[in-house]
């Protein structure tokens, strides 16, 4: 489960020009517009990331005019997205931990998600059938969800000076592809479907023969990419049937995350695409605020990218996150 709502200390405070009222907080790497006054350096407050659903309670009723929704996807609530307030960006929600008194005792980085009873905002992926559901996603499989580089800036550092890969984060549904014991088998972000031809998550396999392939390459194996075109959000990369961008490869047996150049490799002998290589370096050295402007551009059909996910290229998995595209962010309507 996501880590959506956490205790963070305020590690700086600055001004916004012109507002005798509201200024920047700065927690982890994001910056949050908050009252003035309300909270000084080193102070703990209760960091609530973009996507977090709140219930509706009194505390949060303050949101209501910006944030509340109800719909038959999540229900009732009020739902943090990023923003722009008096020209700044506001990215999250910082509360004061006084205002909660349910968590007296907690510290400085402790998930409070479930405590307070927030949930994931869900923004349905897909208006095409993606297949029955025959259960949960099977233990071992990979979920497929990347932590946003402002929620884990130490990875900055453990990715410095070593090897690395930038590729472009495709808009669309993770689809999972495995072949273990003889068995081959497609799974959405959290369940297991059924075979059927129509199905969405089992395009993959059929449009690419992969059935036959995965027999003939013999090895068990995890295959997890991003299925892309009409029918799926939105449908951004304007693409005129369904593809599917391989970003990760398993191997089951060993548990091991194949490096880069190998998953590549992989994916040629079958016949499939991975994700769009934006750029490979022997030495990282980005810093987040360079990070965040990479993230910016476009797909071929001219309109916002989601973003890029940054990789260690030996060990894709031991340093690997998601850079967001603001820009996009900032005229999500939903």
């Amino acid at each position: 489960m996501r880590s959506l709502v956490t205790i963070q200390k305020v590690k700086a405070i600055s001004g916004i020009a012109d507002s005798d009222f509201l200024e920047l907080a700065h927690i982890m790497g994001w910056q949050c517009v908050v009252k003035k006054g309300e909270f000084r350096e080193g102070d703990l407050g209760v960091y609530f990331e973009v996507d977090s659903f709140l219930p509706v309670e009194d505390r949060y009723e303050f949101l209501r005019n910006s944030s509340y929704r109800d719909n038959d996807d999540n229900g009732k609530g009020f739902r943090i997205r990023t923003a722009k307030m008096r020209g700044q960006l506001s990215q999250g929600l910082l509360l004061p931990v006084a205002r909660f008194p349910e968590l007296e005792g907690f510290s400085e980085g402790d998930d409070v998600t479930e405590k307070l009873g927030v949930k994931k905002w869900y923004i349905p992926e897909t208006s095409t059938p993606g297949g029955a559901i025959i259960g949960e996603r099977p233990h071992g499989i990979p979920a497929s969800d990347e932590i946003r580089i402002q929620s884990a800036l130490d990875l900055l550092d453990k990715l410095k000076g070593k090897p690395y890969y930038i590729t472009t984060k495709m808009d669309g549904t993770s689809g999972i592809v495995y072949f273990i014991d003889g068995k081959t088998g497609c799974c959405s972000r959290n369940m297991e479907i059924g075979d059927e031809e129509g199905a969405l998550y089992w395009m993959p396999v059929y449009k690419y023969g992969l059935k036959e392939k995965l027999a003939a390459y013999g090895k068990n194996i995890v295959l997890t990419g991003e299925i892309c075109g009409p029918g799926i959000q939105k449908n951004k990369l304007r693409l005129p049937s369904i593809e599917w961008y391989v970003f990760d490869v398993k191997d089951w047996d060993t548990g091991a995350y194949m490096p880069f150049d190998k998953s590549l490799e992989i994916c040629a002998e079958l016949g499939l695409g991975f994700a769009p290589l934006e750029e490979r370096g022997d030495s990282f050295g980005y810093t987040l605020e360079e990070l965040l402007e990479k993230a910016k551009g476009k797909y071929p059909s001219g309109l916002d990218k989601e973003g890029i996910v940054v990789r260690d290229v030996m060990l894709p998995k031991a340093v690997s996150f998601k850079v967001l595209n603001n820009d996009a962010l900032l005229k999500e309507k939903e």
